[in-house]
């Protein structure tokens, strides 16, 4: 059996691709720890670059500042998961890369991560995959409508997606989503979305959050709010899920699990929308109402430590300030049970993530994720 690597210790160096707001707050956690952290990045008003020891504007193509990058660094990992996989690829021949490059091939195509899934005997939406105009009209036939298009690669927060409620909306679709490889997905009727945050060490160990229930406004991310009202059984499989989505990957780090709870007669049946290989939105929560936050737990389990306590220590709600919403931070600030976070992104932009707040509602804590 191959010998463990030991732990990093304080004062390493940890590498992260992407320099948004997740990679500002992933570096903000590693300090806390006394790592430093060195962000790469293409853009040079990256908001994760002010909080970092250090960082290297390039782009994910320039093999030559890659090289130099894994040089400089301990352990690497991303923050989004649209990094170019040849770019993690070959920094994962140069040093470690958590998660592996395997998470984010199969999440940057959603063909790929609906077969993964549907090969654990996970449940998803009914899905057809699309290839050509003339392939839509077969998946339609297939699928039936109301359905929705959607871009194999490089979709979030409703972007690569055109629904289809009639016959004829097929053209107006293709165009919509520019004719490119996609797969054509059965609507849901859902009671609620829920995401799942989770853990897995370098030894295999796992740990979960509480599920939370997300809601969205123009298709973005909006709140979260913790715990979803699902009862225990249903929290329980979504734990299940992320579970056996992990130790399928072979995963080390955290990952955000979104699922549909949808009720069939007696039986509430959950079904895999997507799960992002990083930390999460709808994980924000985690930093002020959880012993241990997504974002450290991150860099513990990249890092070989112990993965810290997932124990809920409120109730919460975490909004998303969105666009011109940054302006209201002083009504959030003023409020004595919320923690207010802004990103130092420097342009606000209608739909832009600017930060989020996390009001926090005590006494109600329970002992831990319910799915243990």
């Amino acid at each position: 059996m191959t010998e463990r690597p030991p732990p990093l210790a304080p004062g390493s160096v940890i590498g992260i691709l992407g320099g948004g707001q997740l990679g500002r707050m992933l570096a903000l956690a590693a300090a806390e720890l006394g790592m430093r952290c060195h962000v790469y990045c293409p853009d040079p008003q990256s908001p994760a670059f002010e909080v970092a020891a250090a960082h290297t504007i390039a782009a994910y193509e320039d093999e030559s500042a890659l090289k130099s990058f894994a040089a400089a660094i301990d352990v690497a990992t991303y923050e989004f998961e649209n990094v170019p996989a040849t770019a993690a690829a070959l920094l994962a021949r140069l040093t470690v890369l958590r998660p592996g490059v395997r998470a984010l091939e199969v999440a940057q195509d959603r063909l790929a991560e609906k077969i993964f899934v549907r090969g654990l005997g996970i449940a998803t939406a009914p899905f057809v995959a699309v290839d050509t105009r003339d392939d839509l009209d077969g998946a339609i036939a297939e699928i039936g409508l109301p359905a929705i298009l959607k871009t194999r690669r490089f979709g979030y927060d409703g972007k690569g997606q055109a629904v289809i409620r009639a016959a004829g909306d097929g053209d107006a679709a293709w165009q919509a989503i520019g004719g490119t490889p996609a797969i054509v997905e059965g609507f849901i009727a859902f009671d609620r979305e829920i995401s799942v945050i989770a853990a897995r060490g370098c030894d295999g160990s796992v740990e979960v959050y509480d599920p939370g229930e997300n809601r969205h406004v123009d298709q973005i991310l909006s709140s979260t709010i913790v715990p979803a009202p699902i009862g225990d059984a249903a929290a329980a499989g979504a734990v299940r899920i992320a579970r056996s989505i992990l130790d399928g990957l072979g995963y080390v780090g955290v990952i955000g699990v979104e699922l549909f709870v949808e009720t069939l007669g007696p039986e509430t049946v959950l079904r895999v929308n997507e799960f992002a290989p990083r930390v999460h939105n709808s994980g924000h929560w985690t930093s002020d109402a959880c012993v241990t936050g997504q974002f450290e737990q991150h860099i513990r389990a990249i890092c070989g430590w112990p993965l810290g306590s997932p124990r809920r220590l409120a109730d919460a709600v975490m909004t998303n300030l969105i666009g011109d919403e940054i302006g209201t931070w002083t009504a959030h600030a003023a409020d004595p049970m919320s923690k207010v976070h802004v990103y130092g992104k420097t342009a606000t932009r209608p739909g832009r993530k600017m930060g989020h707040v996390t009001r926090l509602i005590p006494g109600k804590a329970r002992p831990g994720p319910r799915g243990e």
